[in-house]
């Protein structure tokens, strides 16, 4: 028989109130508690709570606080990602972040759902699942955007701040709003970043 967490790495309805999920979410409260009280200054500790909070880290993996997640060994981040102040991650499904990726303040992104009918969600075997959700390289996601569960953001996007993403947005994407939607491609070759003096 299949374990509760194995349900939920699955994307399987899971009863979220077994014990060794309830341990796994303490273990990561834990985590980011040290983390977000940290002295600023004290870089190897907060380098090595990151390293043991998180699924995979590879280099300068920044984390601002305050941050916080469910469990931490769900999400796997690439070279370079930044997450700024205050930013969740429900990772009750697998949460992969490439290279290069900057995730501006307040951006939400969840792993978790639950049920539309409301009894259901009151059934602990059955209340609650998870949508794994992935943001490629290069991206760029605005402060206070939301990302769904079930999403794929692709390569070179930049996500609008505030954005409520619901569905997949396409490699080298600039997309905003709520619902998200592309507003055009992004020609990576002669893109300035904004208030650049021109040469």
């Amino acid at each position: 028989m299949r374990t509760e967490r194995e349900k939920m790495l699955a994307g399987e309805p899971f009863n979220a109130m077994d014990p060794e999920l309830v341990d796994a979410r303490k273990r990561a409260r834990r985590l980011c508690h040290q983390m977000n009280l940290a002295d600023p200054d004290d870089g190897e500790l907060r380098a090595s709570i990151i390293r043991e909070l998180f699924g995979k880290t590879e280099e300068y993996a920044i984390v601002q606080p305050p941050f916080h997640c469910d469990y931490g060994s769900n999400i796997y981040l690439g070279t370079l990602v930044f997450f700024n102040f205050n930013c969740v991650v429900l990772d009750s499904a697998e949460i992969r972040i490439g290279n290069n990726v900057f995730i501006g303040p307040a951006t939400q992104i969840y792993g978790a759902t639950h049920p539309l009918d409301p009894a259901k969600r009151l059934e602990l075997d059955i209340g609650t699942s998870g949508r794994p959700v992935t943001i490629g390289s290069g991206v760029w996601i605005g402060g206070g955007s939301i990302i769904c569960p079930g999403v794929t953001i692709g390569d070179g996007c930049t996500i609008g701040a505030g954005s409520v993403v619901t569905r997949d947005i396409p490699p080298n994407s600039l997309a905003a709003g709520n619902p998200c939607r592309v507003i055009r491609t992004l020609d990576h070759a002669t893109e300035r970043p904004p208030f650049t003096a021109q040469p």
